[in-house]
């Protein structure tokens, strides 16, 4: 039976994308693992690779092709022996799959495609994302005792996570999940939208010349996240003012003794955020509507501005990391975001995040909070400023940072706390080191 190569999910906010360019043409053997298609999602432009082996019987979707629904079959991939004649059955129901895609899409465990189904049917294959067999291989996983929850029984990361928590007896990775999207219900608000559409805005606006710029996939995801975030999340703002004369005169000392590493005054910002969230542990916090989850690891998210968007790297455990691991990282992360070359699990998730517009002379600002994370820090330009020393005015570099947080999850006291300790180690490099 030939297998239909479904628009696969790849970000947690991902309902469809487009086809940008196909790696395989048909007639192409393929083996599972190859790379596929490149497929602009709404975070970046990202390699589909093959779950199955087989041959590529036909293009459902051609190369440029927009706005392609998740689930809805985009190529038909022929097993061992079948030749094109397999293909009639599916050649004659070209528009079914977009209808069902939206069922699948919205409950995509209760209502499996039969056409995709061999890993359920009985034939002993196992079908795991390559990610996830790389995961189960290195923690020494039995991938045949683990159920997995993609489509049609697939086993993905999110599961080899489980069976880790599971192995180590902790709670479940998993439990994320629910705050990974939270934004079901509140979508239809975005529905607004239609009330200023083009024609609307141009009326407003009296008609003045103006250029088009076509909306993207990311452009539009981060439209309706941030919208839903400023809708959903109640924020409240604390700004505090750090000295960093010490810390721009440390930097030049440490970025003097080696070539190997450039240190930043963001991987600063990035290694003192996570010591006070490692101080204050009750600011690295996330909402859900059962309970408010405290993370045990220190995930730092940074801002990345894109040519038509942004995106937010990760530096995982970034409180226990130093400065020149720290700077080597992010600078890689930033290079690969900016080529689109960034793999899913090194944008997906974290804990807290970090938004420095300081490089461009901004002064201070008060940035969204990315849901699921508590918090967002929005760090500003170092500037001279006079300060009062002991009774006396004197000049010093000051650096302004807002802290945005999650009422919901943060309280006032618990940013205040977190903004003490980040402003402490900020002023005193010295003890980042310890």
């Amino acid at each position: 039976m030939p297998i239909e190569i479904l628009m696969p999910a790849l970000s947690p906010t991902m309902t469809e994308g487009n086809v940008t360019k196909w790696l395989k043409k048909e007639g192409d053997e393929v083996r599972s693992g190859d790379v596929l298609a490149e497929i602009e999602t709404d975070k970046a432009t990202m390699e589909f690779e093959a779950v199955d082996d087989g041959r590529l019987g036909k293009i459902l979707v051609p190369e440029g092709a927009e706005g392609i629904k998740v689930n809805q079959p985009i190529a038909v991939l022929l097993g061992e022996g079948e030749d094109a004649s397999a293909l009639d059955k599916i050649a004659e129901k070209p528009a079914k799959p977009p209808a069902a895609s939206t069922t699948i899409a919205a409950e995509p465990q209760r209502e499996p495609r039969p056409t995709l189904g061999r890993a359920g049917n009985g034939d002993g294959r196992i079908f795991a994302s390559p990610l996830a067999r790389r995961m189960a291989q290195q923690a020494d996983l039995d991938l045949a005792a683990i159920t997995g929850s993609g489509p049609q029984g697939r086993i993905v990361k999110a599961d080899i996570e489980a069976a880790l928590s599971a192995k180590r007896g902790a709670p479940a990775p998993a439990v994320a999940r629910p705050i990974a999207q939270p934004q079901p219900a509140p979508a239809a608000a975005p529905a607004a939208a239609p009330a200023l559409s083009k024609e609307r805005v141009l009326a407003l606006a009296g008609n003045p010349p103006y250029t088009e710029r076509p909306l993207t996939a990311m452009r539009r995801v981060i439209a309706r996240r941030l919208t839903e975030s400023k809708q959903t999340v109640p924020h409240f703002y604390l700004t505090i003012d750090c000295e960093i004369d010490e810390l721009l005169k440390f930097r030049t000392e440490l970025n003097g003794k080696s070539d190997a590493y450039r240190i930043s005054v963001n991987d600063f910002v990035i290694r003192a955020a996570a010591l006070a969230l490692r101080q204050v542990p009750a600011a690295n916090a996330s909402w859900s509507d059962e309970a408010i989850l405290l993370w045990n690891t220190v995930d730092i998210a940074v801002a990345v501005a894109l040519e038509d968007g942004l995106i937010t790297p990760i530096v995982k455990n970034a409180d226990r990391k130093g400065l020149a691991a720290i700077a080597n990282e992010t600078k890689d992360l930033v290079a690969r975001a900016r080529a689109g070359k960034l793999k899913l699990e090194e944008f997906q998730g974290g804990t807290f995040s970090i938004s420095n517009l300081g490089m461009f002379g901004v002064r201070d600002f008060a940035a969204v909070i990315n849901p699921p994370h508590g918090g967002i820090l929005a760090v500003g330009a170092g500037e001279q400023r006079p300060v009062v020393r002991n009774g006396a005015l004197a000049i010093a570099t000051v650096m302004s940072c807002t802290l945005s947080c999650d009422h919901r999850a943060v309280d006032g006291a618990v940013g205040a706390q977190f903004l003490a300790a980040f402003k402490k180690l900020v002023e005193d490099p010295l003890t980042m080191l310890l």
